[in-house]
């Protein structure tokens, strides 16, 4: 009875052995270019300093309880804002050159981007110009970075972060001006389709009446297609 138990648990762990070492998970195949659209929820960042104190050219504070949002230090310049629209979007893609599966790899990524409109009232002896007017914005964005994926195969839930730096260009109709952000972000991702969230930290830099420059953080929801 021994013996005949021996041989029929050797029989068994002879035909097991070879199905255990030829068993291998699936791997989500590698994805080389996404796809997005986004919309952006735009934070003004350092508004004061950034560029209403380099316009204005001293320190500038916020008030409460007043009919305009910001005085100089010497109190006789204020600056009334009209109007900061925080709302936008955004088209872009990105491509992973070694393609993107598990892991780390390289991302390139390019976005066209609204840009805020802005309508601000200077009163006093301090202001370069009565008005300063951002209408009709625009930018062009290109930047790289690391990402980092763990794909499903099929139609899975995967997931993935990723860090992107670069430069890009902006357009309003009264100046343009070049731009340096970072990104950083992650998300969700079904087969090829999924959900992004990202925060952008963006600085523009003007000319135009003097040098200055404009801090945002555009909060971006996005969804993309992978393939």
């Amino acid at each position: 009875m021994v013996i005949q138990t021996l041989a029929a648990l050797w029989m068994a762990g002879t035909i097991a052995a070879p199905a255990a070492q030829t068993y291998h998970a699936n791997k989500a195949r590698k994805r080389f270019v996404s796809i997005h659209a986004e919309k952006q929820y735009v934070q003004p960042s350092a508004f004061e300093d950034h560029p209403l104190r380099e316009l204005l050219g001293q320190e500038v504070n916020d008030v409460h309880l007043e009919p305009f949002h910001y005085r100089t230090k010497d109190n006789l310049t204020t600056v009334t804002v009209l109007e900061y629209s925080k709302p936008g979007y955004a088209l872009g893609a990105t491509i992973y050159p070694f393609g993107s599966s598990e892991g780390a790899t390289l991302a390139i990524r390019g976005s066209i981007e609204t840009a805020p409109t802005i309508h601000l009232r200077i009163d006093g002896p301090a202001a370069p110009v009565p008005t300063y007017d951002l209408t009709g914005g625009h930018a062009y964005d290109v930047g790289a970075g690391i990402e980092m994926s763990d794909r499903s195969p099929g139609w899975g839930i995967g997931g993935h972060s990723f860090l992107i730096g670069g430069i890009g260009r902006a357009q309003w109709d009264q100046r343009s001006g070049k731009r340096y952000f970072g990104e950083a972000g992650g998300g969700i991702m079904f087969g090829p389709f999924g959900v992004d969230i990202a925060v952008k930290y963006i600085v523009t830099q003007f000319d135009d009446p003097v040098p200055h420059g404009l801090r945002t953080i555009p909060i971006c929801v996005r969804g993309t297609l992978t393939f």
